[in-house]
């Protein structure tokens, strides 16, 4: 079997691993999660790193340190994994889904400014210092206190224009950059354009920590209230003070110490990524009705997980898992999931259907070979011909 996304461990994995199993620093305090915190944080080009047990948490996390309560309305794509509405209804707000563009399997974001303009108006909410406006929906009068753009296969949207839309209309954004660690939108790293941006390390990530994931930030306050709330809201260094409802959501050491190995290989892994990109884009160009996710000029992406478009994706998804290539289809629109079916839904065309219908994702670990990328071409060329 050719595995679709798998991590690649051939840096120095087992030699931190032996060093926190010899010195017998295996939980969550050791110098391994601070190493991976500003690791990540710095190859962002963000000041802070939080590191969390997984990017559902991460994304969690961020939300509570922006204020955001049960009734609480948030802007969220249509098309993403289901992490990101699940992290939404941990803080009971209600998600408001936008349909994708079909091009480049983002935000649309010209149906988000439609929205926001006709279905929204504004208001402030309590009274002098603490005075705060935000957009309400029309329909529930509940404010509308943040935007969470979701990096679709490492792939960015026109960042700049979507900081426009969040500030003309007071929203905050939290980045979902799970899958995109190692992209960027003219030449600035995702997960930095709002107040908070999240990554994920599972295991079919571009780098991996079996679990894992982390907060950037450039705001200390932020950072210092997440890594509190992260740490069972724990007050004293000493006592077992708590002030506050807290989260265990820390990552380990011994985690954190495969993420540190991880990042010293992760430039060779975007490399390999950009390699298999291309080398799908060459044969497979032309092939049948195959039509490649657009990649905006300003987007200089990751390459994470190759997935293409094709009418009989049905048909070339069971062609290749018989042959032992793993591939799978795309992932569920939120609005077709049974518990997030009655949540509000801004379509035209429902193109996040039609995106879901038709693509399919093929192998695209960093350990690929010559032999299996061929193998893989190969397969997808013989079906269309046969």
């Amino acid at each position: 079997m050719i595995p679709l996304s798998i991590p690649h461990l051939a840096g120095n994995e087992w030699k931190y691993l032996k060093e926190c199993l010899d010195t017998g620093w295996i939980s969550s305090v050791g110098s391994y999660v601070e190493k991976f915190e500003k690791s990540v944080a710095q190859f962002a080009d963000a000041k802070y790193g939080v590191a969390c047990m997984n990017g559902t948490a991460a994304l969690h996390i961020a939300q509570i340190v922006l204020d955001i309560h049960r009734d609480d309305h948030i802007i969220v794509p249509n098309l993403t994994f289901v992490a990101t509405l699940n992290a939404i209804k941990y803080t009971n707000a209600s998600p408001i889904l936008i349909d994708a563009n079909p091009t480049n399997w983002q935000m649309d974001l010209d149906l988000l400014e439609e929205f926001l303009t006709n279905a929204t108006y504004e208001a402030t909410n309590g009274f002098g210092e603490d005075a705060v406006t935000y957009r309400h929906l029309l329909t529930t009068h509940r404010p509308i206190k943040a935007i969470m753009p979701v990096h679709v296969l490492g792939n960015i949207g026109n960042m700049e224009r979507l900081s426009g839309i969040a500030n003309r209309f007071h929203l905050k954004i939290i980045e979902d950059s799970t899958e995109a660690l190692g992209s960027y939108y003219k030449n600035k790293h995702s997960g930095t354009f709002g107040q908070l941006g999240t990554f994920s390390f599972n295991g079919n990530k571009i780098i991996s920590t079996g679990g894992g994931g982390i907060i950037v930030t450039d705001d200390q306050e932020l950072a210092i209230r997440a890594k509190h709330l992260t740490t069972t809201a724990k007050a004293s260094s000493l006592e077992y003070f708590h002030d506050e409802v807290g989260y265990n959501y820390r990552l380990v050491n011994v985690l954190a110490a495969i993420g540190v190995a991880q990042m010293e290989q992760l430039p060779d892994f975007i490399e390999k990524k950009k390699y298999i990109d291309a080398f799908y884009k060459r044969e497979l160009s032309g092939i049948g009705d195959i039509r490649f996710q657009e990649v905006n000029k300003e987007v200089n992406p990751n390459c994470w997980l190759f997935t293409f478009r094709t009418q009989r994706m049905r048909e070339l998804l069971t062609h290749l898992n018989k042959a032992q290539i793993q591939s799978r289809p795309f992932w569920v629109p939120m609005n077709r999931l049974p518990m997030y079916s009655k949540e509000l839904y801004i379509s035209n065309q429902d193109q996040s259907n039609l995106v879901y219908e038709s693509a399919i994702s093929i192998p695209s670990s960093v350990g690929l070979t010559e032999e299996q990328l061929h193998e893989v071409s190969s397969s997808i060329k013989s079906f269309y011909t046969k």
